[in-house]
Formats: C-alpha cells, structure tokens, sequence
C-alpha cells in the first residue's frame, strides 16, 4: 500500500493498571497514536475494570470527550444488579454508548455465572456492542445463539481456529487483530469469514501498538480488507443494530 488507510485502535485503556502498575495517561496515548498513524478510537476505563465502575465511566468519557475518541463503558460483572443500575445510566446519558466491556477475567467472573448470562442479555436486548476480554474458548461458547454483536479482544493465535469455528455459524462474532501477529492468522480469518470481521485492537498503550499496525500493513489482505480491519468494522460495529 502506498497511503496508509483510516487506522482507529479497539482497545484503548485510561488509568492504572493493578497489574502491572502501569499508566496509561491520555497524553502517551496520544503520542503512540502520532507516532504510529491511529486517528483514534475507543477507550474504557482501567477504574471501572478493577474498582469503581460509575467514576471509571465518567474519567474514560471524559478522556474520550477531550481527545476525539469514543467511550466504551464497563459493566462489573461481580455485581449484576449495580450493573443494571449502570448501564440505565449510561443509557440515559446525552451521548449513550454503543458498546460495553466486559472483563469477566479480570473480574474473576466465569462465563458460565448466571451474572455474566444476565448482564450479557441486557446488552444483547440493548442493541449494543459486547467487547469482551479473555480467552475466546471460554468465553466464545458462552455467548452463542444470543444474537449479538461481539468482539473479542484477546484472541490468541494460537486458539485462532476456536474464533473461526465459533465465528462460522454466529455472524456478529469478531476479533481484535491484538494478538494475531502468527503466520497468516489475519489472512486465515478474512479467507475463512471475511476481513469485516477482523478489528484492529492494540490495547494501546499497554501493547505493542506499532507492532499490531506493522502486522496488518504488511499483510496479504488487499487494501479494501485492510480498510475494514482498519476502521470500517469498528465503525459498522459502533452503528445502531438494525
């Protein structure tokens, strides 16, 4: 390719990361995205993930609002009921998302908990956009015949063929491009379901970001599919479902 298409990243998070204890601060997400050609995209908060989910929304907002990027709300899935709660407000907001994510690794929630089917459901009935964290052969199989619109952001290359057989018979299921760096792995999805379901995810600026563009840049998909993993998928992803 010789200009470098629409680059907007899935997967960005704001705040401290318990984990690591990492910051991501706006700022140096900001330059990553210079540096490396994203245009912007949609964040979440690191304070809803792991504490307080209704002040982490309103920081992840408020970055999203000040930087041009999108907001991506959090759910916690210890607390269904707070997560009602949550998400009328998110709701009832000026600018209501149109999409969630959910963290049930983080949150050390099972798929197959009954809060994580009845928040899942609330989502599903809402029309919104799931993004979910973990791996994809647990958390995948939880989230079939539902309908919804998914994508997941930790789909590892090497479970690349549990995505494919999961994403054949459900239409709304995709994956972040994060860690599908392996021989082929972009070019295995767009062949077996279609680029539209790839999604460019860089977890910036937790991840190799500049890694992850490299990657789909220098792929074998042609340039309309590097245009959807780019930013038409997302964007058709952020769109009200019909």
């Amino acid at each position: 390719m010789t200009d470098t298409p629409l680059l907007l990243d899935c997967d960005i998070l704001v705040g401290h990361d318990v984990t690591t204890g990492r910051w991501g601060r706006p700022e140096n997400i900001a330059k990553v995205f210079s540096d490396s050609g994203i245009s912007g995209g949609v964040v979440s908060g690191l304070r809803a993930v792991h504490f307080d989910v209704p002040s982490g929304n309103d920081e992840a907002r408020q970055v999203a609002d000040g930087n041009g990027w999108t907001t991506c709300p959090v759910l916690d899935l210890r607390d269904p009921l707070g997560a009602e709660k949550e998400l009328e407000r998110q709701l009832a907001s000026d600018t209501p998302p149109r999409a969630i994510r959910l963290a049930p690794t983080a949150q050390s929630v099972e798929p197959t908990y009954p809060a994580f089917g009845h928040v899942v459901q609330l989502l599903v009935d809402a029309g919104l956009t799931i993004f979910a964290e973990g791996d994809v052969r647990k958390v995948g199989p939880a989230l079939r015949g539902l309908g919804a619109r998914v994508v997941f952001l930790d789909t590892h290359f090497y479970y690349l063929g549990d995505f494919v057989v999961l994403a054949r018979s459900e239409p709304g299921f995709h994956t972040s491009t994060r860690m599908l760096t392996g021989p082929d792995s972009l070019e295995i999805v767009a062949a077996e379901v279609g680029a539209e379901r790839l999604v460019l995810g860089c977890r910036t600026p937790f991840h190799e970001t500049r890694s992850v563009i490299r990657r789909l840049l220098s792929s074998k998909l042609s340039e309309d599919e590097i245009a959807h993993a780019g930013s038409r998928s997302l964007t058709t992803l952020l769109e009200p479902a019909c």
